[in-house]
């Protein structure tokens, strides 16, 4: 293995297994996972693909630590981290997405090794700040949750010791498609639309608190994740490639947009009731994001994302109507 092994963290979860399908769409079967796989069902998401050897996430960082990992390593792809917007101990937050990424970075910065790490779009808390990721503007952000804070002090981390030009970094917005099924409450709207479409033939979304949105009309940018498993590799294979880069379309589409995406795709007309939002989400609902994009194209990035319409259609067509749906 002269050429060097590649690492995958969080290649259980939902965007780690993504970019372990994309490698092994590649041909590449160099590849150690390394998650913390407990009780969850998220090892579904391993059954399909080929790699050397799983690694708990602990014994993967000591490993790195002690110098005895067993072969040279190519890239360290780190998406592992905890996920949840609504997690509240930020002591294990500061530990798993702050200090275990900083071990990670500083290991790879040492011996040379490619490192591409997830950031994430709930860094720019309220969007009163707007959605640039220019380093300057991303040092101003104040997140709404401990989970984006957590994901703050690491861009922070990177940007004040000066290393954006040595890693590569991406804010994901919001991510969308197969094997993001063992994420409970943090899985997308598409696929709980189409569940309750499946179970109640309607789909729920919540009325507008503000004047200037309609129901409905709320606004996000939803990106594929086949998209983002893209993207990563095109960073792999271009390692002077480095920044702390927004990952979405760039295109914010609205609620109704996304559930009429799903009917269609399902084959059915819509029927969508409009509920009360919940009162602790009002103070801190984000009414639109859009991830500006320039930064990522002018680094050389021209492959086309999916539209919503194409991602909804794929996602439901070919996994969620399917026996079998996992990458």
């Amino acid at each position: 293995m002269k050429d060097g092994a590649y690492v995958i963290t969080g290649a259980a979860g939902f965007i780690g297994s993504a970019v372990l399908y994309r490698l092994n769409q590649e041909g590449i079967r160099n590849i150690f996972v390394v998650d913390e796989l407990g009780k969850s069902e998220k090892w579904h998401n391993l059954k399909k693909r080929e790699f050397i050897d799983y690694l708990h996430k602990d014994r993967f960082l000591s490993l790195i630590q002690t110098d005895s990992f067993p072969d040279k390593i190519k890239a360290i792809i780190h998406m592992g981290a905890c996920s949840s917007t609504t997690e509240q101990d930020m002591d294990y937050l500061y530990q798993n997405n702050y200090l275990y990424s900083r071990s990670l970075a500083q290991f790879s910065l040492e011996f040379k090794i490619r490192f591409i790490y997830a950031s994430s779009a709930a860094t720019y808390g309220d969007g009163s700040l707007g959605y640039s990721d220019d380093d300057q503007d991303s040092l101003k952000l104040i997140p709404l949750n401990r989970y984006g804070f957590s994901k703050q002090l690491f861009d922070r981390w990177v940007i004040k010791n000066k290393l954006q030009n040595s890693v590569a970094g991406l804010k994901f917005f919001n991510v969308y498609g197969p094997n993001e099924y063992h994420k409970g409450e943090m899985r997308s709207v598409v696929l709980k639309a189409f569940e309750q479409i499946k179970e109640t033939g309607r789909v729920k979304l919540f009325k507008s608190y503000q004047l200037e949105y309609r129901d409905g009309e709320q606004m996000r940018d939803f990106i594929y994740v086949k998209d983002c498993a893209d993207v990563i590799w095109w960073l792999i294979n271009n390692p002077r490639i480095n920044g702390i880069f927004n990952l979405g379309t760039g295109t914010a589409r609205t609620w109704l947009d996304l559930a009429t995406a799903v009917f269609a795709a399902m084959g059915k007309k819509p029927k969508i009731d409009f509920i009360d939002m919940p009162s602790e989400l009002r103070n801190q609902y984000q009414y639109f994001t859009e991830a500006k994009m320039d930064k990522l194209r002018s680094s050389g990035y021209e492959r086309n994302f999916h539209s919503l319409e194409e991602g909804v259609l794929d996602y439901v067509k070919n996994y969620l109507m399917t026996s079998d749906r996992y990458l």
